[in-house]
């Protein structure tokens, strides 16, 4: 039996810190190699960090890549190292993997399928590739295949397995959504099945902006069987043991590939490729197959939730963070989530009672700031709110008081939030959730008001499940029972509730995960079993709305479909889904 020893090196990259992501690349590969392994495979881009957009037009970027890379090959003796990197070749930047080994760098492998849907835009960037590589090194035989390229059946993980490899090194920086890594898993299984071929699938891990990398990385053998998987969400080296044997004897049973390879030019894209070493590919006397135990739904968002706002203020070179506390569900949750993140000496809660707040409010506000240990300031806005209401005493003479003056009082708020951000060098955290992003229940400049958006893709019911797992997981009441409990309410005018403005929750939610994230039209919608009134207001407000959301922050993607890079419809728009 031959066994292959691979590292799985998840890596939080941070896009554009070139010269630090090669340190950590270097710290791996030494990891790699005490640890006895054949292979350490790096993520997708790990030298520049993923996604670098517009950087890539820019050719310094690409040539410092390049350079990076024959900086790292020294550094790659006694083991392979597989590192995501741009390529810069023929005037165009190329999505590449380099192949280090023997303190050389030995070969590129480029590419091929250049994703151009939902958050990502490789076909505005790089060149695709054409070749199918396959190393030897000794009595190993393997292929490297960048991200998108095993989410289509064929090429290039068929001319790989023709070529004679019989394990895949599959680099990617995938973005997490709800539901995404049991997609991953039936992707992969089905792959390694069909080619008779072990797959060792190393994912990146981070917040980058308002996607999420959740690690998740997996071996599985040339069964489809998962074999060994590493953490979510957070940064390891998952260490593996896979058998090479396994897949020559699958195809010694399987007579589909020698009639495969008799077809013309079944291996007219192969590149074969020696890499000049030849590693120990003896079993050890106990194969590692770690296995990390899957989470929980609701503990799955709230770590990319904390992962993301973590790295946000990190990346952006802020430590501390205010968040305007209402004592409502959605500003508690987003400073339980700032307090898990940042630690709750770097959180601030902002109470800014108006005339119609109400006493339960602020006590709620107070009673969760102490259960954090967060400091909590008391700024009271009356004084601003009546002054405002005298300057527009004039020009709003004759009109009945509505929302223009309920929605100074937000807009005060955020008027206190960012001068004391703007005071003390820190960043706002808003608190809206994405079904009040998604029908304009919103106010802009007023709540809408900072840097990062924590709950911008969160509904509104799923707000509140997070909330009750953030208290089980903590053994007590963290949030505040109360919190939970009561009515939502923006607390603008006397008795207000959002039921008044929108209807429950649990009939809008539905309604906007049809329409948002699955771009089904109005009676498609009502077919569901949703009141067609219901229906056609809803969508009313979302369609009324975009230019709002244009103007949010930007937060964390945990939804197939999220708001900003991800749902992008004109402004000016006057299609309806009726």
């Amino acid at each position: 039996m031959r066994s292959c020893r691979v590292a799985l090196a998840q890596m939080n990259a941070a896009v554009g810190d070139i010269d630090g992501n090669c340190a950590r690349i270097r710290e791996a590969i030494a990891a790699a190699r005490e640890a006895g392994c054949a292979i350490v495979a790096f993520p997708e881009l790990a030298v520049t960090g993923y996604p670098p957009e517009d950087l890539l037009l820019r050719r310094a970027f690409c040539e410092d890549s390049r350079a990076a890379v024959a900086a790292l090959a020294p550094a790659a003796e006694g083991v392979i190292a597989v590192v995501g990197f741009v390529d810069w070749r023929d005037g165009d930047p190329r999505n590449a993997a380099a192949v280090l080994a023997g303190g050389q760098w030995r070969h590129s492998c480029h590419k091929r399928r250049l994703p151009n849907y939902g958050v990502f835009d490789e076909e505005r960037y790089f060149a695709a590739g054409r070749s199918v590589p396959v190393y030897r090194a000794g009595d190993l035989a393997f292929g490297v295949a960048i991200c998108e390229d095993l989410w289509y059946p064929g090429q290039p993980l068929t001319g790989m397995a023709l070529g004679g490899a019989e394990l895949c090194v599959h680099v990617n920086a995938s973005p997490y959504h709800r539901g995404r890594a049991a997609d991953r898993a039936r992707m992969l299984a089905t792959r390694a099945i069909d080619n008779r071929i072990a797959i060792a699938y190393v994912n990146a891990v981070g917040g980058q902006d308002e996607l999420v990398f959740d690690g998740g990385s997996m071996a599985l053998d040339a069964r489809g069987e998962v074999i060994a998987g590493g953490p979510q969400f957070r940064e390891e080296l998952v260490v593996v043991d896979i058998d090479l044997d396994e897949a020559a004897r699958r195809r010694l049973h399987d007579p589909r590939r020698r009639a495969e390879l008799r077809e013309e030019g079944a291996l007219a894209e192969v590149e074969r490729v020696d890499l000049g070493v030849a590693p120990d590919l003896r079993p050890p006397p106990a194969p590692l197959r770690p296995r990390a135990a899957p989470l929980a739904p609701e503990a799955e968002v709230w770590e990319a939730l904390t992962l993301g706002t973590r790295d946000y203020l990190a990346k952006t070179g802020f430590t501390r963070a205010f968040v305007g506390l209402s004592g409502g569900i959605d500003s508690s949750v987003v400073a339980a989530v700032a307090a898990d993140a940042l630690g709750p000496a770097n959180v601030t809660g902002v109470s800014m009672p108006s005339r119609y707040s109400s006493d339960h409010s602020r006590a709620d506000a107070r009673a969760l700031a102490a259960n954090l240990g967060v400091e909590l300031l008391d700024v009271p806005i009356e004084p601003a709110h009546a002054a405002m209401l005298e300057m527009l005493a004039e020009p709003f003479a004759g009109t009945e008081p509505g929302l223009a003056e309920e929605n100074l009082q937000s807009r005060q708020r955020g008027n206190v939030l960012m001068s004391l951000a703007n005071k003390f060098g820190a960043l706002v955290l808003t608190t809206g959730n994405k079904s009040e992003m998604a029908t304009g229940y919103a106010t802009l400049y007023g709540d809408m008001a900072g840097g990062f958006a924590v709950l911008k893709d969160v509904p509104k019911t799923l707000v509140q499940a997070l909330a009750r797992w953030r208290n089980a997981a903590a053994g007590r009441a963290l949030i505040p029972e109360s919190v939970i409990a009561k009515p939502p309410s923006a607390e603008l005018r006397p008795d207000q509730f959002d039921a008044d403005s929108l209807p429950p929750y649990e009939t809008l939610d539905p309604i906007l995960e049809a329409y948002v994230e699955h771009d089904l039209g109005g009676p498609e919608i009502v077919a569901l079993g949703h009141d067609e009134a219901t229906v056609r207001r809803v969508l009313a407000l979302v369609d009324r709305n975009e230019y709002k959301r244009r103007q949010a922050p930007p937060g964390v993607k945990i939804t197939p479909r999220a708001f900003g890079r991800d749902r992008r419809l004109p402004i000016a728009n006057r299609y309806r889904a009726w």
